[in-house]
């Protein structure tokens, strides 16, 4: 029978990942598919790992050809598939397992040429987290809609977060060319040509991010890719100016963003005898490219810009190297104009105005000297919940005359608050007055308006003439929330940064966890009456429920078995073999007032933990027993890591791991392990981490027969992070805890 969905995956040369990649697509929900793996050529391993999948599974085919690249793979691969639908799959990544479910489902109601699906970035040393070029097109399902609709999906250059028609794909004849990043000009053609396109929210794809440079993205700068890169983006402003003219505005403001910027950025590291051949490049593409693009750019951009336009290959490597070296972190210090004092200059290290460079490229508008105002960590005491944070003015040295107030906004009302400055590394590394701490009294809290909602806190810098207002955004993952009289005032991250002080009544509270056996017992409290006495426990495709036996004074307790939950064989997360199911009560969500630490039931060789969500409300995780880490510390040069003892789970091989540049080799730093039965704890000097280097250590566990693998912070140890001594910094990084030296 001809199968609904055909599956494309070409490989060459990923033994390491092919299997995982493979597994990922057997254990789909949506059946009704085939296959084809096309082997271009291999040298490694691969074609063997492909062979068995097809020997085990009818589903699977397997193609071969002499190395091609990836864009005539794929159409190789299209020429042998035989579906009503089409994907492709890149060798190295992973498909969570509901994902055509939900895609081909939304083609068979819809009738779209094509369905899209939001993608995660994931690798060992930096977890699961959002891929930032899918993040605004696929944030709310979007049916049947159009890139002239909508046109942020003209930035939706993959290929493989995708289900497309045949019939469509074959009625324009799309093929992949015979180069790298071969993927935007048929994406964006599909886009214009698709009759509607379907956005789904839910992440369709995970998207591999290697620790070394093997992969093709991360291979950037090496001058054929860079040819390839600029070939393809005349591609797509072709495609737009013949097709559709009114996205250039987004299209062409995205080129300069990702592709003239890694044109530019090559000049860092290239040889000189290559130096001509990325003018000419970066030239090449400027030519094609809006000049409003660049009247919008940053100063440093500019600068760049003019680099390339005259020729100034010293200019443009010297630019280079300081954004590799992460100077635009910091930002160029600002000199006032030598006639004009309100205006101001960014003066570059290594850059003078000297260099012939018009010293309009320098100027720093009023837009480039923003205040950046962040919160580092936030606590409570008795009697306010204590912010600690940094505020800068972009560009401007902070100084003991600037003058700083933090104020608390409750609409438009401002109450100063009580703060102090203090002395910490600033942008640059310098030590200076940018640091601040503030007390938000509880009273003042409780005094606000119910009908206010959410609070901010608002930073003003006035240094010199330059004065600066901006409401502080958060840097604190998973901040602690706190009861003020009958309230509760929870802390959060807003979508855009934002600190919001929110005030919460009126949800259901988890009070309590226990483990009972193999069942997790949560006891609370309802707010008032409920028509359906139920828990329920909902996933991307499944609901699972479990009854409340209420008490008196809205006390509820539901038992959950770990049975009932556990699903092994189909984790949400192909890459950390997890779910996060999320619990509800009457529809709403239920608001952790009474716990601050996880609880974790055993099921065979998974366990199933109570967890919380950034906004302290109630999760539930289903994964892999494994370590896992509940408390931490810096005290002194010692740096120590503990967690819960996990039955099975061998807790003797917790290191500190660091990789090599571009490799997916690593070096190991061994702990001093102390397991008593019930914590694990492993302990390490921060001489032994090398003090002399910026290194960044990730904590990994690795034991014989099993592949190493990140240990994750439980979500309430989240809440104690990030924590700084001298140059260390102990945080965590979707998840994953680091130890970096700066």
């Amino acid at each position: 029978m001809i199968p609904r969905l055909s599956i494309v995956v070409p490989f060459y040369d990923v033994e390491r990942y092919l299997a995982a990649c493979l597994d990922s697509l057997a254990r789909q929900t949506f059946r009704d598919f085939e296959v084809v793996l096309v082997d271009d050529g291999s040298r490694d391993g691969s074609a063997a790992i492909a062979r068995d999948f097809c020997a085990r599974d009818p589903r699977f085919r397997l193609v071969t050809q002499e190395n091609q690249g990836l864009g005539p793979a794929r159409n190789t691969g299209v020429t042998h598939a035989r579906g009503e639908y089409l994907t492709f799959v890149d060798s190295d990544d992973l498909v969570p397992r509901h994902a055509y479910e939900l895609l081909v489902g939304s083609l068979d109601r819809t009738s779209s040429s094509i369905a899209g699906g939001n993608a995660r970035r994931f690798n060992n040393t930096s977890g699961v987290r959002q891929s930032y070029v899918h993040r605004i097109a696929y944030a709310t399902d979007r049916p049947a809609t159009h890139v002239l609709e909508f046109p942020e999906l003209a930035v939706d250059r993959m290929v493989w977060n995708k289900v497309y028609r045949r019939r469509f794909w074959d009625q324009f004849d799309f093929k992949f060319p015979a180069i790298r990043y071969e993927d935007y000009p048929v994406t964006l053609k599909a886009h214009i040509d698709a009759v509607t396109v379907d956005c789904l929210a839910a992440p369709v794809y995970y998207w591999r991010e290697r620790e070394s440079g093997e992969s093709i993205t991360q291979l950037k700068f090496q001058i054929g890719n860079l040819e390839d890169r600029v070939v393809s983006a005349e591609r797509v402003l072709d495609i737009v100016d013949r097709k559709a003219p009114g996205l250039r505005p987004g299209v062409h403001g995205h080129l300069a963003q990702i592709d003239l910027t890694t044109v530019v950025q090559a000049f860092g590291a290239a040889p000189d005898h290559e130096a001509p051949a990325l003018l000419e490049l970066g030239r090449r593409l400027t030519r094609r490219l809006l000049p409003e693009v660049f009247e919008k750019a940053s100063s440093f951009q500019r600068m760049e810009y003019y680099g390339l336009q005259s020729g100034d290959v010293e200019l443009l490597q010297r630019l280079a190297r300081f954004r590799a070296d992460g100077g635009l972190a910091a930002g160029p210090r600002a000199r006032r104009h030598p006639v004009l004092p309100w205006r101001f200059r960014g003066h570059y290290p290594g850059l003078p105005e000297t260099a012939g460079v018009p010293s309009e490229v320098y100027r720093l508008s009023r837009a480039d000297l923003d205040l950046r105002a962040a919160v580092t960590e936030l606590t409570w005491d008795d009697d306010a919940l204590i912010v600690r944070g940094t505020a800068e003015i972009h560009h401007l040295r902070a100084t003991a005359d600037a003058t700083l107030r933090i104020s608390l906004l409750a609409g438009t009302r401002e109450t100063p608050l009580e703060s102090e400055r203090f002395d910490v590394p600033d942008a640059r590394g310098e030590q200076r007055p940018a640091g601040f701490t503030a007390r938000v009294p509880r009273e003042l809290l409780a005094s606000v308006a119910a009908n206010r909602g959410a609070v901010q806190l608002l930073a003003t810098v006035r240094s010199g003439r330059v004065r600066r207002r901006k409401l502080i955004n958060s840097q604190v993952q998973y901040p602690a929330g706190a009861r003020i009289a009958d309230d509760w005032f929870q802390p959060v991250r807003a979508n855009d940064g934002r600190l919001l002080l929110r005030r919460m009544n009126g949800d259901p509270e988890l009070t309590g966890a226990v483990a009972d056996g193999d069942t997790l017992v949560l006891t609370g409290r309802l707010p008032g009456a409920v028509d359906d006495p139920v828990l329920r426990l909902t996933r991307a495709a499944r609901e699972i429920r479990v009854p409340l036996d209420l008490g008196p004074g809205g006390v509820f307790t539901a038992r959950v078995p770990a049975g009932a939950v556990v699903d092994a064989a189909s984790p949400d997360d192909p890459f950390l073999g997890r779910t996060v199911l999320i619990p509800k009560i009457g529809g709403k969500l239920i608001l952790i007032t009474g716990l601050d630490r996880a609880v974790s039931v055993p099921h065979g060789d998974r366990m199933l933990s109570v967890s919380r969500s950034p906004g302290q409300y109630l999760n539930l995780i289903e994964a892999p027993a494994r370590a896992s880490v509940s408390d931490l510390g810096i005290d002194g040069d010692l740096v120590t890591v503990s967690g819960p003892c996990r039955p099975g789970v061998d807790h003797r091989g917790i290191v500190w791991r660091r990789f090599l540049p571009n490799s997916d080799d690593a070096v190991d730093t061994v702990c001093r392990i102390t397991d008593d039965g019930v914590t694990w704890s492993a302990e390490v000097d921060l001489a032994a981490l090398g003090a002399a280097d910026e290194t960044d250590w990730t904590l990994f566990a690795r034991a014989d027969g099993e592949l190493p693998y990140a240990v994750q912070v439980e979500t309430f140890a989240l809440t104690g992070l990030p924590r700084r001594l001298g140059r260390h910094r102990l945080y965590a990084r979707a998840g994953t805890l680091h130890l970096e030296t700066s």
